[in-house]
């Protein structure tokens, strides 16, 4: 059994569309990530690179499986600029 430090909802994720991944703000000062593949696939745990920080993501795969024509969920907050 995992220990989620949080349990955050899609929609607060910020969308990178170049590689189609999920972000969020971890503690550490880094980003927790997912992937469009992973959440389509039905992976819910986003895991930090820089420590061993994980949270659930929660979201509904059978709605996501149908976008899957789409780039993102509509209520996701994307990142439009390029760093």
């Amino acid at each position: 059994m995992s220990v989620f430090h949080d349990e955050v909802e899609i929609e607060d994720f910020e969308y990178d569309e170049e590689d189609e991944t999920y972000y969020y703000p971890c503690p550490c000062g880094d980003r927790f990530q997912i992937s469009k593949e992973e959440l389509k696939s039905g992976v819910d745990i986003a895991t930090c690179p820089s420590c061993s920080l994980v949270i659930k993501v929660i979201y509904d795969q059978e709605q996501f499986a149908k976008d899957d024509d789409k780039l993102s969920i509509p209520n996701a907050k994307q990142n439009l600029e390029t760093n």
